[in-house]
């Protein structure tokens, strides 16, 4: 069954001890073999995800992953490297600015969430359109019992503190249109990331958060 290397977590603790270029060259054959584990795990996950969300299509897994050099132009770090692996999972690739599914892999900081961050603002526009129009399939996703009892609800990064312009604050949707971002996820422990279940629980956790990927979409098709 697909799952992470084994040396996973603890080549990404090295790397965040060792943030430098010699050290990941020394290291390359253990980044490549970690690299190619995670790949196989994410390809793993669109094939049985496919069943649930045909929109995904032929997508490549390679395209779903995020770059290990960080991008330091514009920042004060300095260090090459990102000390995580990630992938986005989504209908036309990670860069299509569609809603999808996210996996993070990090030591202390393993994550499986998805929706769609800080969209820009047509994409915003049109998903607080929609939840405005259509706010009782909307509240019936997010807060069914099943979604709070497994992500506890959407996450308030960036929430607003007054509605957007042309809402009213009487609007009963309100709360939800002040959000810039519309994502839930789960954390899950070294262990339980490293463990022969971990498969299984990115795709449960995946399955569930399928009903608002499609919601939002659809809003922004």
């Amino acid at each position: 069954m697909a799952k992470l290397h084994p040396q996973t977590l603890k080549y990404l603790s090295g790397l965040k001890r060792n943030n430098n270029k010699e050290w990941f060259e020394k290291n390359r054959p253990l980044y490549e073999s970690v690299r190619n584990d995670f790949i196989f795990l994410v390809e793993a996950v669109i094939n049985k995800l496919r069943k649930i969300d045909p929109s995904l299509g032929d997508i490549d897994p390679k395209s779903c992953l995020f770059r290990i050099n960080r991008d330091v132009r514009f920042s004060k770090d300095k260090s090459p490297y990102k000390i995580n692996m990630a992938a986005s999972i989504s209908k036309g690739g990670r860069n299509s600015g569609s809603a999808g599914y996210y996996l993070h892999v990090q030591p202390g900081q393993n994550y499986i969430g998805g929706g769609i961050w800080m969209p820009e603002r047509e994409r915003l526009g049109k998903i607080r359109q929609e939840i405005d129009y259509n706010f009782s399939g909307f509240k019936k996703i997010v807060e069914s019992i099943h979604f709070k009892k497994l992500f506890g609800g959407l996450d308030l990064e960036g929430k607003l503190a007054r509605p957007p312009k042309n809402h009213s604050p009487e609007n009963p949707a309100v709360e939800y249109l002040k959000l810039k971002s519309y994502i839930a996820g789960i954390e899950l422990t070294d262990e339980e990331a490293l463990s022969e279940k971990y498969l299984t629980k990115i795709v449960e956790t995946f399955k569930k958060m399928n009903p608002l990927v499609t919601y939002l979409n659809r809003a922004m098709d």
